[in-house]
């Protein structure tokens, strides 16, 4: 499990960038690697201004190919070859991602340093990347697009009282729960000796662009951060689900009827400069809701009374 898992905004807003928010971009930190959930144009910059390094990005997932969701993506990976990035970058978006950006990455004269891995989801695929999963569902926009589910693996909880029995530290632990049996000064130990239940991986569900769909509440069931579109208030809800977009209130019964532990606005409508009547609105269903800021960071922490170790 990890230590760190931390997100940061680097564009909350919807449609073009205005000079509140710049178009939406999610970064998703897991210890030292970094996933990007769209690159809306300017997220290398807006990266810049915190302290998740764009180098350090190892996957990014593309929601759709509207132009506020990955209009971005060559100037950062220009920018990563012109600071001779040798790692290989992996990009996952949906149907027809081989032929959009094979196109758009190849504007411009410059020599990739790195390579470039696309692939193509259909939606309802599970994606295991060893400590963690991603799940995708197809949702409702006039475009192909596609929702994400990170998931952190659940691990067996320590007993402490146990594990002092057999006098085993925290690297040894750790080996323990990878490997399943050690042995430790003589001794065949089991994870099983020192088993104390489960620690639940974290789960955070970022929707894209879509007009709420009861598939939403199943997909997001019991996650901590639900982060979803927001485009409009509900004066606008009718003429914003007719180009597959949600309103605060939409998003905010889904995070409801999902149990979900907090729900993050974004996807903002330009038109807005003030967004309280938005977050009211969410507030009113679901109190656990807000609009964020671009730049913002949220530290996801562990799910409470599962213990320490």
């Amino acid at each position: 499990m990890a230590s760190t898992v931390r997100i940061i905004f680097f564009g909350t807003g919807g449609s073009w960038p205005s000079p509140d928010r710049n178009v939406i971009s999610i970064g998703l930190q897991v210890d030292s690697e970094v996933l990007l959930f769209d690159c809306g144009e300017g997220t290398q910059r807006q990266m810049m201004h915190t302290n998740m390094s764009f180098m350090k990005i190892k996957r990014i997932f593309i929601t759709h190919y509207h132009g506020d969701h990955f209009l971005g993506l060559a100037g950062l990976i220009q920018t990563m070859t012109l600071n001779d990035r040798k790692e290989p970058l992996e990009i996952y978006g949906p149907s027809r991602t081989v032929d959009i950006l094979t196109n758009y990455l190849s504007l411009g004269y410059y020599s990739l340093t790195f390579p470039i891995k696309l692939y193509e989801l259909e939606g309802g695929e599970t994606l295991d990347f060893g400590d963690y999963t991603i799940s995708t569902l197809k949702v409702a926009h006039p475009v192909p697009t596609l929702a994400y589910a990170f998931k952190e693996k659940d691990i067996p909880r320590i007993d402490k009282k146990k594990a002092d029995k057999y006098r085993l530290d925290s690297k040894i632990l750790e080996k323990l729960r990878k490997e399943g049996e050690i042995i430790h000064n003589g001794k065949r130990i089991s994870i099983e000796d020192v088993r104390g239940g489960i620690r639940i991986g974290r789960k955070i569900v970022y929707s894209g662009d879509t007009a709420p769909i009861k598939e939403m509440e199943d997909f997001a069931r019991d996650t901590d951060i639900l982060i979803h579109e927001a485009t409009v208030e509900s004066s606008l809800e009718e003429k914003a689900n007719q180009y597959g977009h949600s309103s605060a209130r939409q998003a905010a019964l889904i995070a409801k009827n999902a149990r979900v532990g907090e729900l993050l606005l974004v996807h903002i409508s330009p038109r807005y400069k003030n967004t309280s009547s938005i977050e009211k609105e969410a507030k009113a269903i679901f109190p656990r809701s807000r609009v964020v800021r671009d730049l913002e960071e949220v530290v996801v922490k562990v799910r409470k009374n599962q213990g320490s170790l």
